[in-house]
């Protein structure tokens, strides 16, 4: 046999079994491919696609921070807005507003909230005007904490709780429910319970939501382990 040959045909045995080692385990033709910053895949060490890692450019590279912003949206106290501002454009444009411009909106917020009461005074046939709260706020003052101070607080030397019976709004725990705590300032009057379904009242100060299976102990988010 020709020696020339035999080589050749070695050296196409060797090629083959090169190609063959790069064939996945489960020979259904997929080839492994080696990780790249171009493949549009995170792979390897990557930190996202394409960037991070040992091989790759960083995942801020070219990202330029440079200009002026604009402030687009503000979030404050959860609900507050959507509750009170009557209106999408009213709503928009709190939203838009530097949260110590926000006191034009108190009027708006006092006119709504009294609205609440006559439009479910009306429908339910009782007297449904406002009264101070239980916090003794009036309806003014009480718009005006929630228009010009809608942003969420911190107490560093006291309780942080958005209400937990004596104090008020100085931020806010996991186990707070915030929707309540919002319908009994709104609806409660100064004892709390004024229109809260007891003695023939209409039920105003909960949406009968509780916090369900979560375990705020637990880490995010929460929830039990499932049952077997």
């Amino acid at each position: 046999m020709n020696i020339r040959y035999i080589k050749l045909s070695a050296l196409v045995f060797c090629i083959g079994l090169l190609f063959a080692q790069c064939a996945d385990d489960d020979d259904n033709g997929n080839v492994i491919e080696a990780a790249t910053c171009d493949d549009g895949i995170q792979n390897g060490d990557e930190e996202g696609i394409d960037c991070g890692g040992t091989a790759c450019p960083p995942c801020f590279d070219g990202l330029d921070f440079s200009g002026t912003y604009r402030q687009e949206d503000i979030m404050g106290r959860p609900g507050i807005n959507t509750v009170f501002s009557g209106t999408d454009m009213v709503k928009n444009n709190f939203n838009t507003t530097m949260v110590s411009d926000r006191e034009v909106f108190q009027p708006i917020f006092q006119t709504t909230l009294e609205a609440y009461h006559d439009v479910y005074g009306s429908a339910l046939g009782v007297e449904l005007d406002y009264e101070s709260n239980i916090l003794g706020l009036d309806a003014a003052t009480f718009t005006t904490v929630l228009a010009q101070f809608d942003a969420l607080q911190v107490a560093p030397e006291g309780p942080t709780t958005y209400f937990n019976g004596t104090v008020a709004l100085t931020g806010r725990n996991l186990t707070d429910d915030v929707i309540d705590i919002s319908l009994t300032l709104m609806f409660g009057g100064e004892s709390g319970t004024r229109f809260d379904g007891n003695n023939g009242t209409p039920q105003l100060t909960s949406d009968g939501v509780g916090p369900g299976n979560r375990n705020f102990s637990l880490p995010f988010p929460y929830l039990e382990s499932p049952l077997n």
